[in-house]
């Protein structure tokens, strides 16, 4: 699993630098705000991408002199701010979401209907057994496109 893990994101890798000259996590970043129209803090993207805050920081700096994205004021704390995709965010995210997913369906090409379904399921049971054997794994907010 991790052979094709590896293989998969590296082909997604390239192609996001090559078409886009962009970066996964860049990408990845934009992917979870464009989910929520309203922003995200940072520490709610940090912990979302499984990242350190000092990542999402260079990241979304480098996003916002882009203007990509903008940081507000969290209405209630000071201290915090949510950021969100400009409209030129949004353009740019869509326009390459679009693209990856044609990616992923490529990708995963060589595999039948059945095929994948069939792995969905043994993944989904995996995932399931997984948390079953240690409940403290964190668990992720869940997308309405996520798979197993």
């Amino acid at each position: 699993m991790l052979a094709c893990t590896t293989r998969i994101e590296s082909v997604v890798r390239n192609r996001l630098r090559s078409e886009f000259t962009t970066t996964l996590p860049r990408f990845d970043l934009l992917s979870q705000l464009e989910r929520e129209p309203d922003g995200l803090t940072m520490g709610e993207l940090s912990q979302r991408l499984m990242v350190t805050g000092g990542n999402v920081t260079g990241v979304t700096d480098q996003l916002e002199a882009e203007g990509l994205v903008k940081r507000t004021p969290h209405p209630h704390d000071r201290r915090v701010s949510s950021v969100q995709l400009t409209p030129a965010g949004k353009r740019q995210f869509r326009r390459m979401a679009a693209v990856h997913e044609q990616w992923v369906i490529e990708l995963f090409a060589g595999w039948s209907a059945q095929e994948k379904s069939q792995v969905y399921a043994l993944l989904a049971g995996l995932k399931k057994h997984l948390g079953d054997v240690d409940p403290a794994l964190p668990k992720r907010n869940k997308s309405k496109k996520e798979t197993a």
